[in-house]
């Protein structure tokens, strides 16, 4: 829970406000624990932030529900959630720009390991096949990404 409950509780605040993001980290690890007595878990990591987003959805379904049961109609439910006002587009637009920027900022073999790992969604054997090193290597490089990214998007650097 220490390796991967502050970037859980990261991910929730952005999405679910900052008061429910301990509840969800919370359901996110009950889940793998649920889940730990079926097999072993290739990509924690990646398994960890695909039950997080199940956790969203089922709680974004429960609340809708909610709402449907208080306010009857269907047509009513469905509106979204957050209006797509000019002001988010240019958050948006904003954030993806200084992403770019942080991943232009890693070291070139760090960000090559990152991008095959998050975009090209490729397994940690198969990068380190592609770049010729070890698995082990590939992990750091990734780690250490990731902790640059993170501390870059957070104004700590």
């Amino acid at each position: 829970m220490a390796t991967f409950g502050p970037g859980l509780r990261r991910y929730f605040a952005k999405r679910a406000g900052g008061v429910e993001a301990e509840d969800l980290v919370q359901e996110v690890f009950v889940r793998l624990q649920a889940r730990a007595a079926g097999g072993t878990v290739d990509n924690v990591e990646r398994y960890l932030f695909t039950i997080a987003n199940n956790v969203l959805v089922s709680r974004h379904r429960y609340e809708a529900a909610r709402v449907l049961s208080r306010q009857g109609p269907l047509t009513e439910a469905l509106q979204p959630v957050e209006d797509l006002t000019p002001e988010r587009v240019l958050i948006g637009k904003q954030e993806y720009q200084r992403m770019i920027a942080a991943l232009r900022k890693l070291p070139p073999r760090a960000r090559e390991a990152f991008i095959f790992h998050r975009f090209e969604e490729m397994s940690h054997p198969a990068i380190a096949r592609r770049m010729g090193i070890s698995v082990v290597a590939v992990r750091k490089l990734i780690a250490r990404a990731m902790e640059r990214i993170a501390e870059i998007m957070e104004g700590r650097a």
